[in-house]
């Protein structure tokens, strides 16, 4: 590829997502990678030779994109695409020994929630579930006075849907110093706005669906390393268990990820005005939303991010004869242009109810409306909403 690692690192991450992953710069060559669509390829099949031998193993389509993904994380290696986030999430878990304790936040992403909660009913792991914004409780649950330390602490920040945030450093640092290997989903915050490897963590992991491809056409995930070992164990595991991205989802992901830091930038200045706004509103009970300098996370995440992030969350109060929960429901209704559906990151904005889920935590109220914004006019999708909460009035 055309863009060195050394090169990379010397540009802004709003250059390098355009410019990293592409083909070399000689004549007649185009400009962006083809797709290539082949199950095998001509050579010996050693592998260790350098032959990509199968379409399990390699494909020409997933080298531009985790080129460039590494490369955005400040990574020293390419990432690892997957056919999904969870495919990702399991490739990951696979790093815990056998009944190793994992450290995983309450609150997270639900499918990480219940495929560790599963294994640790099969007895796989044991599983620790702590307040990732409580560093104490954290490092507490890390190396116990009673207990084996863990094996892994799993970070996400911030949290998916409560916005808590971890300290990053501090927890990395303390997972360390008790042998556990830190895996952080950077999903919600993209490299653009957080670098977890910077700050400690040993792989990265993301839901390429979201943000990184943008445009809610794609289900893929990836994982970022700079540890050649833990990438050689990642990249058996995915071999192995055919977790493989399509050669097609591959190229329109890194299609998505050229406009990432223009999409970010608008998103990320629309949530900032719609979460002011939607803090003074009297239909809404409380809002999550690191930005606001009244959050509890938020000098946390001035430390750690470059920004906030384009995902608020806020608890809808009863109106009239309505609870939360039935308020919640009837905003999420009354609205026209924000898309009631689940997911987030692309260029919509959706809404949605997050304990509609059977599988969202208990401990997510009931009354909880997660907001993703996408690339809209701020004003329409304000004046939407403004004429959604006065319906519950009504």
């Amino acid at each position: 590829m055309s863009l060195s690692q050394h090169h990379a690192a010397s540009l802004s991450a709003e250059t390098v997502v355009v410019a990293a992953g592409r083909p070399p710069r000689e004549r007649d060559e185009p400009v962006n990678p083809p797709i290539v669509m082949s199950s095998t390829y001509f050579g010996t099949g050693a592998l260790d030779d350098g032959d990509r031998g199968y379409g399990r193993y390699s494909n020409p389509t997933w080298d531009p994109f985790e080129e460039a993904l590494g490369q955005l994380e400040g990574a020293a290696l390419p990432g690892l695409l997957y056919a999904s986030g969870l495919a990702a999430v399991s490739s990951a878990l696979s790093l815990l020994p056998a009944g190793g304790a994992l450290v995983m936040p309450t609150h997270s992403y639900s499918g990480s929630l219940v495929m560790a909660s599963e294994l640790a009913e099969k007895g796989f792991l044991e599983l620790r579930l702590v307040d990732i914004a409580d560093t104490d409780a954290v490092i507490a649950q890390l190396a116990p006075a009673d207990g084996d330390p863990a094996a892994m602490l799993w970070l996400e920040s911030p949290t998916n849907p409560m916005l808590g945030i971890a300290d990053i450093r501090a927890l990395t640092q303390a997972a360390h110093d008790a042998g556990a290997i830190v895996v952080t989903d950077n999903t919600f915050s993209t490299p653009l706005v957080q670098q977890p490897l910077t700050l400690g963590s040993d792989v990265v992991l993301h839901s390429v669906t979201k943000y990184l491809a943008g445009h809610s056409d794609v289900v893929l995930g990836a994982l970022v390393t700079s540890n050649q070992e833990l990438r050689d164990t990642l990249l058996h595991h995915r071999t192995i268990h055919g977790a493989i991205a399509g050669p097609f989802e591959a190229w329109l992901a890194l299609r998505g990820l050229r406009t990432l830091a223009l999409r970010i930038e608008r998103s990320q200045a629309s949530a900032a005005v719609l979460a002011e706004r939607l803090a003074s509103h009297p239909q809404v009970e409380s809002i999550r939303y690191p930005g606001l300098a009244t959050d509890p996370g938020h000098d946390r995440a001035k430390s750690q991010m470059s920004g906030f992030g384009s995902i608020l969350c806020i608890q809808v109060a009863p109106a009239g004869d309505l609870t939360g929960p039935d308020a919640a429901d009837k905003l999420v209704r009354a609205l026209q242009l924000w898309l009631p559906a689940t997911s987030l990151g692309g260029v919509e904005s959706l809404i949605e109810r997050r304990r509609r889920h059977v599988a969202e935590p208990v401990s997510v109220p009931e009354n909880l409306v997660r907001l993703s914004v996408g690339i809209e006019n701020v004003e329409d999708l304000w004046s939407d909403l403004q004429q959604a909460l006065a319906a519950l009035a009504s």
